[in-house]
Formats: C-alpha cells, structure tokens, sequence
C-alpha cells in the first residue's frame, strides 16, 4: 500500500466533498480510489470519514490525522523540491495569485519581466478575486490587499492603498452638494456584491477617532469592479472603489473624487507565501524582484 498516495487520496476527496469528484480530479477509476481510502483506515484501525447518501465528513480521529497528513506531505514535497535543486537555483514552476483588476495592471507586467531574466522558471499566474488558499491549492504566493488574518503565512507589505469614492460630472451636477458621508443615504449609488464586500461604506469623521458606516442605497448592484466604475462613468450613480480601480477614469476626467476629507485608512497590500525552513530559490528571486517594483508603482499611486 502506498501510504503517501492514500493521505493524497484523503485530503482531495475532503476539498471536494465527495469520492466522484475526487476521483475526477484525480483521473482514478471511483472503485479503486474508495479501495484506496478503506485499505488506509484498516491499517490505522479506525474510521476516518462519515459517509452518507448526501454528504461526507471527517470523524474527529479523521480530522486530526488529515492535519498530520497535510504537514508529512508538505515536508515530502519540501525533501523533494531540495532534492531537484529547487532550493539551490532558481527554477521550476512558480504559482501567484493576485485580483484580477490588480493583477492585470501591476503584477502582470513584473511577471513577464520576471521571466525574462529566468529562463528556468515557469510561472502561472492565478487571477481571482477570491482569496485562493495557497494550502489547498498548491499556490507559492499571493498578492493580497486588506488586512491580513492571523495565520502562518509569511508576509511583505508592498505598500498601501486609498479607498475613494467617485462620480461623474454628470451627476455631480444634476444633484445636490455632497458635503459628507451622511449625504450618500439620499442618493444613487452603486455597490458590489462580492465575498470580499460590506454593505455599507465606511469613512472616517476629520479630527476624531471615528469611524461612520454609511448604509447606502444601492441603485444598481453589480458583482465586478469594471461594471460599477463603468456604470458611474454613465451618471448611475455613486461609487466606492480602490484608487488603482478608478485611477484611468479619474485621470481622463470621466470620474471626481468626492468627500476626500472623510477618506479611511489605506488599505494595506502584502505579498504572502508560505512558511517553511527554506524556501525555494524561485520564491526568494521573486520576492526580491516584485517587492521593489511593487513598492514603487503603490508609491506613485499614492502620490
């Protein structure tokens, strides 16, 4: 029994939820991937999953020992990384995540510089606008804007980020004076719906420690951040996005920033990775490549 491909086995058919998808994922006949699962609780001697007709689950002894598997298997694949040299020069297969919007504009263009002064290394930008686990998914970084929770991951903070709200001309004109938050109660305005979003908007009250929640009433509700910077451009409505997100339109003059007095605080952004003994020669070349040019390109923006 190959002990390390059953702990593999287990911890995909757990992300997935079921054996079928598992199996899939995996390209390994159903029959022989659930052989592979039962010959590795007979040999423990325990149950590790709950199966049902409608969901499958871990049992507590289950829990704890796919803990332990997810930890042996990463110290393999850290022996064998080291073995290939990995950890001598730079080569290999790089994984980074990064939001789309942001990851088009600013890490995009570093990666392709990147590659071209390392001929060895491979690299597959993840662009999503969820927070990819790098566990889970095999991802070497991610470029993450927000505060960070607490956790293991190692991270470089690039730089920091205005939240601003925006209108167009157009609008600006058909309604009345915007002099504060509290104004955005009685107007249009245009939120995202995304995993990463509140419902309402947050500002910061001048010459105080407070912060105001502003429950907006959203004229048009959209789940991309194009769609709302293109919608306001159109007069729809009002709309609260990053700076990097509306810089073009705020540039060209089709978009103005309003209430910057009462703006919150910046937005920090790290570059993330995992934590480890060593770390691969191609994160440690990537990290001091992209965290400069990231630094400087936030610093302009802010600027």
């Amino acid at each position: 029994m190959d002990r390390l491909q059953a702990m593999s086995i287990l911890i995909k058919v757990v992300e997935l939820g079921s054996f079928s998808a598992a199996s899939k994922s995996l390209n390994i006949p159903l029959p022989t991937l659930s052989r592979k699962i039962s010959e590795l609780e007979n040999k423990l001697g325990i149950r590790l999953l709950h199966r049902t007709t409608r969901k499958l689950s871990l049992t507590d002894s289950g829990y704890d020992y796919i803990k332990a598997c997810k930890s042996i298997l990463e110290q393999v694949e850290e022996a064998e990384s080291k073995a290939k040299g990995e950890y001598l020069e730079p080569r290999g297969d790089l994984v980074i995540t990064a939001p789309v919007m942001f990851g088009r504009l600013y890490v995009l263009p570093i990666v392709i510089e990147f590659l071209s002064l390392y001929s060895n290394i491979n690299v597959q930008l993840l662009l999503s606008d969820r927070n990819i686990n790098l566990f889970e998914d095999d991802v070497d970084m991610a470029i993450r804007i927000g505060k960070l929770p607490d956790s293991t991951m190692i991270a470089t903070q690039v730089g920091r980020m205005r939240m601003v709200t925006c209108a167009s001309q157009l609008f600006l004109t058909n309604h009345r004076v915007i002099d504060s938050p509290y104004d955005l109660t009685q107007l249009s305005c245009i939120s995202l719906s995304t995993a990463m979003t509140t419902p309402y908007w947050s500002y910061k009250i001048p010459d105080s420690e407070l912060t105001a929640h502003i429950d907006i009433l959203p004229r048009l509700t959209v789940n991309d951040n194009d769609s709302a910077v293109n919608a306001a451009i159109k007069g729809v409505g009002i709309t609260q996005q990053l700076h990097y997100q509306v810089k073009e339109a705020v540039d060209k003059g089709d978009l103005n920033i309003i209430l910057t007095e009462f703006e919150p605080d910046k937005i920090p952004i790290h570059l993330m990775h995992r934590t480890g003994k060593y770390l691969p020669q191609k994160i440690v070349n990537f990290l001091e490549f992209a965290s400069p040019k990231l630094m400087n390109r936030l610093f302009e923006l802010s600027c």
